[in-house]
């Protein structure tokens, strides 16, 4: 049984390649090419973008959060997936309206598509306490000059490992890793995980930062010279990737990090410690991280310490400094290892980081 709906007056709908379309909870992509209409359901199959806010490339729709492609007249998915597809519906033109018929709707069809490496079970595999240090300096990569920060940190490290932890060193400033492009910013349900940079282009390296944090590490120290009062530019842009682990929290309910714990090394020529420091813990608090007792060390001149060459010479000369690196790595290898406890040692999650079974 046929069942129209009037959409509205064709004249509208030529001023548009596509427009959004709702009746009652029914939502349509109305699009016009070429001289003719075509009608389709304004839900993508991926995560549910709204297909009808899109735009046109060539006869495709384009969803607009993540750029999957529908044709506008079948609903069909782009070549190579074209079993990938939306419902299509049937429409006509009287008295210069145009009319669909919402029972004409053909099924919609989800091709399987493989989970991303990173969304596989959370289980921590037994063994030592394993930290990771994560520096943001910039700095030129053919050229690179001494950073303090990064001194700290391998100092840190170092330490650590004669107290028996795993280590890694990621350096960001050595690493491929783009921009985050605000899929937050259309919807919350675009951010998705692991994020969409992450799992269209492979050679975007942000990936080792969230295997790192979900399924590797126990312990973090992230160091970052002040930049003009605030943390480096390569720490927000890793940062603002990660917003899709706290996402994740929001809209679905997934735990991702699971006794993480997070220390900061912070250096420069200018003031403002408390405030970077503030800033990071702020962050990696949202994330469900925990941090362990004075959970930073850091070291400034001063806002008006201009002469760098002497602000490098006190960070390698000074035993104050250096111990506090080992002390901070060796109160973070403490407080993981009291987290992960024998107890924990073989405990394993579900996908959303849930407890789920515990070997005996």
């Amino acid at each position: 049984m046929e069942n129209w709906s009037e959409l509205g007056n064709i004249a509208s709908f030529k001023e548009n390649s596509l427009t959004e379309v709702n009746i009652g909870k029914v939502k349509l992509a109305i699009s016009y090419k070429n001289g003719e209409f075509g009608v389709i359901s304004g839900v993508c199959n991926h995560v549910g973008g709204n297909l009808g806010e899109g735009h046109i490339d060539g006869e495709y729709v384009v969803c607009p959060w993540h750029f999957w492609k529908f044709h506008f007249k079948t609903g069909k998915g782009e070549p190579g997936y074209e079993e990938d597809k939306v419902p299509s519906y049937n429409y006509k033109i009287e008295g210069g309206k145009l009319f669909v018929d919402l029972n004409s709707a053909t099924k919609r069809n989800k091709l399987p598509h493989a989970a991303h490496p990173l969304t596989r079970n959370i289980q921590r595999e037994p063994g030592s306490v394993r930290l990771v240090g994560i520096s943001t300096t910039a700095m030129n990569k053919d050229y690179p000059r001494y950073s303090t920060s990064d001194h700290l940190l391998e100092t840190s490290l170092e330490y650590a490992r004669t107290v028996g932890c795993e280590t890694k060193l990621f350096k960001l400033n050595e690493m491929n890793i783009r921009s985050c492009e605000g899929y937050y910013s259309k919807s919350a349900r675009a951010c998705t995980f692991p994020c969409t940079i992450t799992s269209i282009d492979p050679d975007d390296e942000m990936e080792k930062i969230y295997e790192a944090f979900i399924h590797w590490g126990d312990a973090f120290i992230i160091s970052t010279p002040i930049r003009w009062g605030a943390a480096s530019s390569l720490y927000f842009k890793m940062v603002e990737r990660m917003n899709s682990i706290q996402n994740q929290e929001t809209i679905a309910g997934k735990h991702l990090l699971k006794n993480k714990v997070v220390g900061l090394i912070i250096t420069g020529g200018q003031d403002n410690v408390q405030g970077v420091a503030g800033s990071m813990l702020s962050f990696f608090a949202e994330l469900g991280c925990q941090f362990p007792q004075f959970p930073f060390i850091a070291h400034s001149r001063g806002w008006s310490a201009e002469d760098m060459e002497n602000n490098v010479k006190y960070v390698q000369e000074s035993k104050t400094l250096h111990d506090g690196a080992e002390a901070l790595g060796e109160r973070l290898y403490e407080m993981a290892s009291l987290m992960i406890g024998e107890n924990a040692l073989h405990q394993k999650f579900d996908k959303g980081g849930r407890k789920a079974v515990r070997d005996k």
